[in-house]
């Protein structure tokens, strides 16, 4: 299992969708992939903007 989430992320799948589509939680899927030998990717998303003084 963990060589086929592995081969699933390298080829830049999300660790929460790998972890939706086999019915286990994130922390199981990272924990996983990280025993494996892979390299995470940092977080992706949009940086929260800072509010300018009123």
């Amino acid at each position: 299992m963990g060589a086929e989430l592995k081969k699933a992320y390298d080829k830049r799948a999300s660790s929460r969708t790998l972890a939706h589509g086999c019915g286990r939680s994130y922390g199981f899927v990272h924990r996983l992939l990280t025993e494996v030998g892979t390299t995470m990717r940092s977080r992706g998303g949009p940086n929260r903007c800072s509010r300018t003084a009123r």
